[in-house]
């Protein structure tokens, strides 16, 4: 028993430590600036992966890790960025809101029914609950985050804020399409993979 318990744990430990190192990897990928201070990056899709890929508890210690890293100083944010300054800019809520909307996004996930593992329908219905988890969680909430680091940070009102948003959201839209891909993948090449940290 404790040999089994060791095992899983060592797998978690492995799992969390890969999605904070996808999102490392995903920040190799150029950003785009924006005016307002807050740049258009693919690392919100690691946030949809994470979430829908390890549950809510492991997506959002992947992040906490990532993010911790990121705090340290490593530049791990796109654009080579790092250190407790990124924190203190306009995106910062994004940023903050990472390991929240992964957990959300697992949530989400881990409600969903998966159907039978037998059924050959089974990779898509998995690839329709990551879109709609990626949209809830790497989409909705991950941008109310953002919303409210723009009105803290770059002291914007409401309104403006929420316009500000919405200037990612047919790109991050994309970024659930991706996700959903992915996982449909996943699930056909590996069908015992348990979507959402699932136990069965």
């Amino acid at each position: 028993m404790p040999s089994s318990v060791s095992r899983n744990a060592s797998h978690s430990i492995t799992q969390v430590s890969l999605f904070a190192a996808l999102m490392a990897v995903m920040g190799l990928i150029p950003k785009i600036d924006l005016p307002l201070g807050v740049p258009i990056t693919v690392q919100s899709l690691g946030v949809m992966l994470a979430g829908a890929m390890l549950g809510p508890w492991r997506g959002l210690q992947a992040m906490a890790l990532f993010l911790g890293a990121v705090a340290l100083g490593l530049p791990l944010l796109a654009g080579g960025r790092g250190g407790i300054g990124v924190f203190m800019a306009p995106s910062a809520g994004y940023l903050l809101g990472y390991a929240p909307a992964a957990w959300i996004t697992g949530l989400v996930m881990q409600a969903l029914p998966q159907g039978d593992f037998a059924s050959p329908a089974r990779a898509r219905r998995i690839a329709f609950n990551a879109f709609a988890s990626a949209v809830l969680g790497g989409l909705l909430s991950l941008h109310a985050f953002g919303v409210l680091g723009l009105m803290l940070l770059a002291k914007l009102g409401f309104m403006q804020a929420l316009a500000a948003t919405l200037v990612f959201v047919p790109g991050d839209l994309i970024k659930c399409v991706l996700c959903a891909l992915i996982v449909h993948t996943i699930a056909r090449g590996m069908p015992d993979w348990r979507f959402g940290g699932r136990n069965g």
